[in-house]
């Protein structure tokens, strides 16, 4: 198999990784049933895909199998945020039958962490999410990975996650801090429900806890929360 360098992946103080493991309690505890999970986001740049990054990392760490799947096709931010070096044949190249599932998994240099990038930009990102072969795709890897991450594009922006969240366990919302509004995020996860994929919860991101009363407790750093359902 393939494998590629995580480079720049931001070192995250205790804090933060306190946040990432108490998201990966809040995941296992909801039940062993709960493998295939997206994650997505109201409008672009509120963090999702280093949400979800750290998110693979820390279900890694504890020792489970993790594949993340980078389901942007349209603005994909991995392959150039962690530095990738190489030529790489992704998620678009399988769907459009170009390479097979072997030619696009690659293990990552993190621990039991392997990753299937975007890909080019394809005309059709909702025709080949909701084709036969992207669920024939998640249904092989859910025999072989504890876990299955798919980074989705913005919910609120454009329909493709919820095209993904029908084939997943359970959806994760990534809110930003203060600049997401209750009603539009109400308005996304409405888009989710009717999906019929179960909410898992929230992440809520880029949250400055130096103008919280939580941070005499937790720091001025800590950067996520989770609250699972």
């Amino acid at each position: 198999m393939n494998s590629v360098n995580i480079n720049k992946l931001k070192e995250l103080d205790f804090q933060g990784k306190e946040a990432y493991n108490t998201l990966r309690s809040n995941i296992m505890f909801s039940g062993k049933n709960i493998k295939v999970i997206g994650l997505t986001s109201c409008i672009p740049n509120e963090g999702k895909s280093s949400v979800t990054m750290h998110l693979a990392e820390a279900l890694s760490d504890a020792g489970n199998k993790v594949i993340l799947i980078d389901a942007d096709l349209r603005k994909s931010v991995l392959i150039g945020r962690y530095r990738i070096d190489k030529p790489i044949k992704g998620l678009t190249h399988y769907l459009a039958g170009l390479n097979t599932e072997s030619e696009t998994i690659y293990h990552s240099s993190i621990d039991n962490l392997d990753m299937m990038f975007a890909g080019p930009v394809p005309p059709n990102p909702s025709e080949l999410l909701g084709g036969a072969m992207f669920a024939d795709l998640i249904q092989s890897l859910s025999q072989r990975y504890d876990y299955i991450l798919i980074d989705t594009p913005p919910l609120g922006s454009i329909i493709d996650g919820a095209v993904v969240a029908t084939l997943c366990d359970g959806m994760i919302l990534v809110i930003e801090a203060n600049n997401i509004s209750y009603k539009f995020a109400q308005k996304v996860k409405e888009q989710l429900d009717k999906s019929g994929c179960r909410i898992l919860g929230a992440v809520l991101n880029k949250v400055d806890m130096s103008k919280s009363g939580y941070s005499k407790y937790y720091g001025k750093s800590y950067t996520a929360y989770a609250e699972s359902k």
